[in-house]
This record gives C-alpha cells, structure tokens and sequence, in this order.
C-alpha cells in the first residue's frame, strides 16, 4: 500500500520491480475497526533473536502493527474474516526469531503513521512505500514539515499501476491519458500523488477529476459501477483484483507501472533497537527461506530484495 506522510509519495506503496505474477493469493489511528490478529508465537526463549528487542516489547511479548487491513493481497479479510496476506505471513515468520505475537490492528491508511506515532502502534506495516517525504516526516501537497517522521525496515519492491474496466480503455495507456477523466485512488497514497501530479499538467477544459477513498475497494467498486474512468493502486493490487474481481472479468491494467520504490516497515526514528531488530529478523527470514516461500505463496516474488535495508526509499 504507497499515503502522503502516510502512504503518499508512494504506498506504491523499492528499487525496480519486474512484473508481480499473481499465481497465488497477492493484499491510523482513526476510526478503524479494530479487528486484530496476532503473528507468531515463538516464546522469547526459543527465538534467536530476542535479546535484540526493547526490554520492554520483550517484557510485553507483543509488537502492535497498524495495518490498512483491505488491500489484498498484501493484507486483508478472507471469506472468513481472518486477516491473511503478504504481510501477516511475513510478520508471523518474524515473530519466530523475535519470540513476540505481532499484532494487527485495522485502520485507514493515511491515518497509520500518526497512529505510530503517537504510540498506538510499534510499528506500520501495510503496503508502505518507503521515501524521503515519509522518513522526513514531510507533506508532499505543501513541502513543509508534518512530523518527526520514521524510519523504515525495506522489504519489497513494487510499483504502481492504472487499471480501467475491462474492454473499456477509453484509450487510457499513461497518466498523460488521463486528463478530461475520472479516477478513483486510496486516500493518501502514491497513486493519489500521482493523479495530483498530472492534474496539474492538464490543459485548460480537460480537467483530471480525482475521487479519493479510505481504502482501496471503495475504489474497485466506483470502477466497477462506472462513476470513474479508471482507478490505480500498487501494482500487485491491481494484478489481485484485475485476476478475482469478477471471475477475472471486471478489469484491465492499462500501460506500465510506474514509480517502483521499496515497501517498509514503519518505526518511530527514536525507536532505534527496535528498528534494528526488525531488520535483523527480517533478515534472518530471508537468509532461510521462508521469506522467498511466502513471496511465492503470494506471487510476489519478482518483488524480492536480497537483504533488508534501512530507508533505502528516495
């Protein structure tokens, strides 16, 4: 997921990524649902890299993740309502050499970061585009300082996309296509800073219309009724909902991903052992293959990074 401070300026939401394939399933402080889920369970005994962590996380044996929970594949709801996805996977897979639950807990996206930092959250993992206005705490729209801003653990790569109905382009092939139209994007993601970006670049009569959401399926479904000409999202998103919605006939990525950047894990700057922990656990899932394996289950693997950095995001 790329919101201005808070996934804007990208939750396209890396580096470069290739084409996401989607074989598998790909998916704050606000008024969130509060629907929670804990990953891992190693005890701080058994898990390797528990002495990394904050006493007091350790004396907790909990990290609380805030999460846009609605942006499959990456994370979201299945049929049951189990939060499943990319990143619950990964952040199980780093509670075992953390020995600590991570627990999610639902809100909108642009509201994560001040979630973080107001310390409802420990960390915000959630489709996060790592860049410099979010690690310098700084609003796209107006170049003036927000915020302390954070620091980000990379993990991923992925760039973002513009997807129309299915048959019905309307001759949409590149941002550039879009003035005189309609298009529906998250709240304060990269995809919003984009269609702002060429709003500003469209001659006198064609104006770009942008109607933005709190979470990305309220955007899939202003498509699917056709009040938009198109909408965009991550690529990975789009990829998850051009192959389900619909039976795979609903919609259509139009032209290439753009803005290919690193998600991040989200960690307030003076949290600094607990930033270094999550990148040593990050790590270590990488050097022994669980990482590639959840990115295989989710078709993310042409995302893949060799090792985790930290604010790796420009």
């Amino acid at each position: 997921m790329t919101a201005s401070l808070t996934r804007s300026t990208a939750r396209s939401r890396i580096a470069a990524v290739g084409a996401v394939a989607v074989a598998g399933a790909l998916l704050l402080t606000g008024c969130g649902d509060q629907t929670k889920k804990d990953s891992g369970s190693a005890t701080a005994d058994s898990a390797p890299l528990a002495s990394k962590l904050p006493k007091e996380i350790r004396d907790k044996g909990e990290i609380m993740v805030g999460s846009d929970i609605a942006y499959a594949p990456v994370e979201f709801k299945d049929a049951s309502g189990k939060i499943v996805g990319l990143d619950p996977d990964l952040a199980a897979a780093l509670g075992k050499q953390l020995g600590v639950k991570l627990t999610f807990e639902n809100g909108t996206f642009d509201s994560l970061l001040t979630g973080l930092r107001s310390g409802r959250y420990d960390i915000a993992m959630s489709a996060m585009t790592d860049n410099k206005n979010r690690q310098d705490g700084v609003d796209p729209d107006t170049g003036k300082k927000v915020g302390e801003g954070v620091d980000f653990v990379d993990y991923l790569t992925a760039g973002v996309s513009i997807y129309t109905r299915k048959g019905d382009t309307q001759g949409i092939t590149s941002w550039s296509d879009l003035c005189g139209k309609k298009i529906a994007v998250e709240r304060g993601t990269v995809s919003q800073d984009l269609a702002k970006a060429e709003a500003k670049k469209c001659p006198a009569g064609k104006k770009l219309a942008i109607e933005a959401f709190d979470d990305d399926q309220q955007s899939q479904t202003r498509l699917r009724s056709g009040g938009v000409n198109a909408a965009s999202s991550d690529f990975p998103v789009a990829a998850w909902a051009v192959k389900t919605s619909g039976g795979g006939k609903d919609f259509q990525i139009v032209g290439d991903q753009v803005e290919a950047a690193p998600y991040g894990i989200a960690v307030a700057k003076d949290d600094t052992q607990l930033r270094d922990a999550v990148q040593a656990a990050m790590n270590a899932v990488i050097k022994n293959g669980e990482y590639a394996k959840i990115l295989k289950k989710w078709g993310a693997q042409d995302g893949a990074v060799q090792s985790s950095v930290v604010n790796g995001g420009k």
